[in-house]
């Protein structure tokens, strides 16, 4: 049973979202990008891990929340200016969220909370922080990764799997090799990971 707070936050995450002027169609309907992301993001966090609290289920709606305010383009185009960016938009993201649920009525120690798990603070040793980065893995794996071998060459692909791969847990990488990839994809991803 959702709570009044619960539901009031998630209506207002949406509605932030739903105002990205970017789109993805996905089969064959047009959404707005990052409307369409936290939507997966819930959803898979649904399916991984039905219990999961309150703070980790609005962290995961709100993972990019309002995400194309921060451009890439607005940093360096380097290893450094996409370090920054990230970092940048982790504590926007949190930012965000902290306004929309101390508007929805939540306590100062649950708003803490879920800004520590969109900072992905302690991944590795904070179970939750792991919950979360498990999925934003699996949701990039599902959806985001057939287009990225569009872009990349194969080692560097390679090396984005590998990557992805060492931030996530034992029960992550269970539930990834259950994900219905492209024959190549499977292939691609066991070949990155010596499978």
């Amino acid at each position: 049973m959702k709570t009044i707070p619960f539901l009031n936050a998630s209506a207002w995450i949406d509605a932030e979202n739903e105002a990205d002027p970017n789109n993805e169609i996905y089969q064959d309907v047009t959404y707005p990008k990052e409307l369409l992301y936290s939507d997966r993001m819930y959803e898979r966090l649904m399916i991984f891990q039905p219990d999961a609290s309150e703070a980790v289920q609005i962290a995961a709606k709100a993972q990019h929340i309002c995400r194309w305010k921060i451009a890439r383009e607005s940093y360096p185009m380097d290893r450094v200016g996409y370090l920054k960016w990230r970092e940048d938009l982790k504590k926007f993201h949190a930012k965000m969220t902290s306004e929309i649920l101390k508007k929805a009525g939540y306590e100062d120690d649950f708003i803490d909370r879920v800004s520590f798990l969109i900072e992905k603070k302690l991944l590795k040793k904070d179970e939750e922080t792991q919950l979360l980065e498990d999925v934003i893995c699996l949701v990039f794996l599902e959806f985001y990764l057939d287009p990225f071998v569009h872009k990349h060459d194969t080692e560097k692909l390679k090396n984005i799997i590998l990557k992805t791969w060492n931030k996530m847990s034992d029960k992550g990488h269970q539930e990834a090799l259950k994900i219905d990839y492209t024959p190549e994809n499977l292939q691609l991803i066991k070949d990155s990971l010596g499978l």
